[in-house]
């Protein structure tokens, strides 16, 4: 086990006896990406911001980077249990911490994030393969680029899409760039990734939240998902993208509130 840690930064509530919450962002981002939301969520929380391994601020241990080694750092800085939500890849990361460490997550939160991201015969909610192959390809060729295309998506078709876009490429370098292998293989792992066995295990409540004009998980995923863990509740902003956080960002902050106060 590694003894590098990931970069931790926690915000403290006024509230007595506020419970802990866990935010994991996207690839190619950081925890920079919850700043907007910090003034609200810590009326209610402790909020514990982290920087995966890679990115922002976290330095990126050898060997393997893959689900097992992003969820073993998260738990070495994590609180012992806590509210956990995470967006796109930090949701797989948030859901596999849940399905591992169940005893450590007592709410669990997905944001536009999916137990399998890619396409195939028996799950066609996904991106078609090589659209990730393609996005793969050009990170080799220039990664600074493909980034900010990649932002650009994540806002595409919402109301607020240039002020998100503006937002997301100021905040995306400003702890400088993320590490190559984090970029790489973080993709990889996207591509790979199939949690959808474990689902039905979980116990604790869970809330999954979507975009409708989503490209990278499209909308049609989370009645799928439904489908495979019945037990679990969702909504989907119907003009939002793939950051509804900061699309929808009061309605979306009321909706987690609500959620986590149940």
């Amino acid at each position: 086990m590694s003894s590098i840690q990931p970069y931790l930064e926690t915000h403290n509530s006024k509230k007595a006896d506020a419970e802990d919450l866990v935010l994991l962002h996207g690839w190619g981002l950081h925890s920079g990406i919850w700043n907007l939301l910090l003034d609200e969520l810590t009326k209610h929380c402790r909020v514990h911001l982290i920087d995966l391994p890679g990115f922002g601020r976290s330095p990126i241990p050898s060997g393997d980077y893959d689900l097992e080694l992003l969820t073993e750092q998260v738990l070495k800085v994590a609180p012992a249990k806590a509210h956990y939500l995470g967006w796109s890849l930090g949701g797989v990361v948030a859901t596999n911490i849940a399905l591992t460490q169940a005893d450590r997550v007592a709410k669990l939160i997905t944001v536009a994030s999916s137990p399998k991201f890619v396409q195939s015969e028996d799950w066609p909610c996904g991106m078609k393969p090589n659209i990730m192959d393609s996005f793969c390809r050009f990170l080799e060729e220039d990664y600074q680029g493909t980034i900010i295309r990649f932002l650009a998506i994540q806002a595409m078709g919402s109301e607020t899409q240039k002020e998100d876009i503006r937002l997301l490429k100021d905040t995306v370098f400003v702890h400088g760039t993320p590490a190559t292998k984090a970029l790489r293989d973080g993709l990889n792992m996207l591509s790979d990734v199939d949690l959808r066995q474990g689902l039905a295990r979980l116990t604790m409540p869970r809330l999954r939240l979507y975009g409708r004009l989503d490209t990278l998980v499209p909308n049609k995923a989370a009645q799928a998902i439904q489908d495979i863990d019945p037990q679990s509740s969702f909504k989907v902003y119907p003009k939002a993208s793939h950051a509804p956080f900061l699309t929808n960002r009061a309605e979306f902050t009321q909706d987690l509130i609500h959620f986590l106060n149940q």
